[in-house]
């Protein structure tokens, strides 16, 4: 049974004006973690009931360690920003269905914040299969990429063009025909569904981490659903429980 842990952070530094990293020590959690979960963070104010999620970006099972990387959007992150290392901070995890580790010429996908999550990915597909990563940022500032170039062949697409390709993800796909036979991919709703239609048109298996706003984080409250091709044994309707069932899911499973 997961129960709520306080545990110390370890390393905590600004990577940009607004993307925060963190390592906390947690073993247990460490032990059990996969590539594509996320662990739920409490605020210590009484007055933020509900906890924020945060994908888990790298695991140190030997150390007992896991690696958060985030973007600051509200009052929440906020308040985890200005944590230094040697304070506590309470989570919960890991939760969620992570990624399933398959295939031999592998095509991640990362868009923003959907980055940090495809980190341990690529470490961990990197074993055993060739990997290259698409990454699409807003702008130069290309936080996480050095990571990234330890475990695979890694392409820049920024929306101004002022690195790599200008564009999309899709727009690398194109400028080097890029292929392989699995896919994975992380970031907004837009950029999943682009990526999805490219997967089916040439027939290549692919598993989406969906982003979605949770209030619970563990399947209770139904307010991160998504449409699902099938009906759900827990609601009884076309929906899915992006925090429960998800965040990963098969393409196939899943209306975008």
């Amino acid at each position: 049974m997961k129960e709520k842990r306080k545990v110390i952070i370890t390393k905590m530094e600004r990577l940009t004006a607004d993307i925060c990293s963190m390592w906390v020590e947690e073993k247990q959690m460490a032990e059990f973690a996969k590539a594509g979960q996320f662990v739920s963070f409490y605020s210590d104010s009484a007055e933020k009931i509900l906890p924020r999620p945060i994908s888990i970006c790298e695991i140190e099972k030997e150390k007992g360690m896991l690696h958060f990387v985030f973007r600051i959007v509200g009052s929440g992150t906020e308040e985890f920003s200005k944590k230094k290392a040697g304070d506590t901070i309470s989570i919960l995890g890991p939760l969620g269905n992570g990624f399933t580790l398959e295939g031999e010429h592998t095509l991640l996908f990362g868009g923003g914040i959907g980055i940090p999550p495809m980190l341990e990915l690529a470490k961990g597909l990197s074993v055993s299969s060739k990997v290259q990563v698409i990454l699409g940022y807003r702008d130069s500032r290309l936080f996480l990429k050095e990571e990234f170039e330890k475990y695979a062949e890694v392409f820049v697409a920024t929306e101004d063009g002022s690195v790599g390709v200008k564009g999309n993800v899709l727009d690398v796909i194109t400028s080097y025909h890029l292929t392989g036979d699995r896919i994975f991919a992380c970031g907004p709703k837009p950029m999943l569904h682009a990526i999805k239609i490219f997967a089916q048109k040439n027939g290549i298996p692919a598993q989406l981490s969906m982003e979605e706003r949770m209030a619970c984080g563990i399947g209770a409250c139904l307010a991160c659903v998504c449409e699902s091709k099938e009906i759900d044994n827990h609601s009884y309707v076309k929906n899915k429980r992006v925090c429960k069932d998800g965040p990963v899911f098969f393409a196939d499973e899943i209306e975008l």
